[in-house]
């Protein structure tokens, strides 16, 4: 059985032929060293946001949500 994945931002189920959907796999960082710890954050994006020109809102919107970026960006 196949799973659709969901639009990080917009909770769309992203299709199989929705070729202009990415996923971006965020690194998080320890804060005492500055290294990277092994974990990341997926953010999936489909193919109408970014048609739209609103991933790059969308992804920090969800980043600042998941504490990645400061409130105040």
């Amino acid at each position: 059985m196949y799973f659709f994945p969901f639009s990080s931002a917009s909770n769309r189920i992203i299709g199989a032929k929705d070729h202009a959907s990415i996923q971006i796999n965020v690194a998080e960082v320890d804060k005492a060293t500055g290294r990277v710890n092994g974990q990341f954050k997926a953010y999936a994006i489909c193919g109408a946001i970014r048609r739209m020109g609103e991933s790059d809102d969308s992804i920090l919107r969800l980043a600042k949500n998941d504490g990645i970026v400061s409130k105040n960006f």
